[in-house]
């Protein structure tokens, strides 16, 4: 068992700690604590970080003060933009543009204001988009032209057979004809 000298110790020890504590005000110690000195002593990526409720704590911070303190230029330097729009899904952040909003903010005459025009004419191969845009354009003519061709030719092969009392014969060569049409009278007869 133990001395009861000891144990009479123990709880006269207790009891003068207890007394102590509630007599002093921690407002007042804490008040003489020179913090800068205690966190120099504290290694935050040690086992401290373990003890200590990161996000109760992160909640008590004021982060709109802390990034009026952040060098945003300074920490943009050290930002790898290449890589970081590497991750950037380019399609989706287009998906995302309204195109029409953005056009509708475009000033064309302070664009066309600025722009270098020797340059750009420099720089535009207006053969290709003199071709580009006249090409359809021949194209269309061109078709017409063949059209008419077409319907003067059956126009003058009408008179033609009218002037020479001919019967009218088939529309096309024999050959372009569907197989019941190619057949002429004179093979039909056995």
């Amino acid at each position: 068992m133990t001395d009861p000298a000891e144990t009479m110790a123990q709880q006269i020890t207790e009891r003068v700690v207890d007394l102590v504590v509630s007599a002093l005000d921690v407002n007042e110690i804490v008040a003489r604590v020179d913090l800068n000195a205690l966190l120099s002593r504290v290694d935050l990526n040690a086992a401290v970080l373990d003890r200590v409720n990161l996000n109760a704590l992160l909640d008590r911070v004021d982060v709109n003060a802390l990034l009026d303190r952040v060098d945003v230029n300074a920490l943009l330097d050290r930002v790898n933009l290449n890589a970081l729009l590497d991750h950037v899904d380019m399609n989706a952040l287009l998906d995302r543009v309204d195109m029409n909003a953005l056009l509708d903010r475009v000033d064309v005459n302070g664009l066309v204001g600025q722009m270098d025009m020797d340059a750009l004419v420099q720089n535009t191969d207006l053969g290709a988009v003199i071709a580009g845009s006249t090409g359809g354009v021949a194209t269309d003519v061109l078709d017409a032209a063949r059209s008419q061709a077409v319907g003067l030719d059956q126009f003058v092969d009408r008179w033609v057979r009218r002037i020479l009392r001919r019967k009218p014969g088939p529309a096309a060569p024999p050959a372009l004809l569907p197989a019941q049409a190619a057949v002429t009278p004179v093979q039909a007869a056995p």
